[in-house]
């Protein structure tokens, strides 16, 4: 079971420049979102821990997006 819902999904996509989006397309793009959003929140994890925190803060998010986007 997904953590989104497809709606909101179909409206980024929309967002993008589709006028129409399939229901698959919605379905993968849900998963693909929650992988990344998945490995994004593990990376921010490892950052607040290296910091001796076990809050994640926004910044910690700014960094793992930035340091999961120099390995692509």
């Amino acid at each position: 079971m997904s953590e989104f819902p497809t709606a909101p999904v179909a409206r980024l996509i929309e967002k993008g420049g589709a006028s129409r989006v399939s229901e698959d397309a919605k379905e993968y793009m849900v998963k693909v979102l929650e992988e990344r959003g998945i490995e994004i929140s593990k990376k921010a994890k490892e950052i607040a821990l290296s910091d001796n925190r076990k809050t994640i803060r926004s910044d910690d998010i700014k960094k793992a997006v930035e340091s999961i986007s120099e390995k692509d």
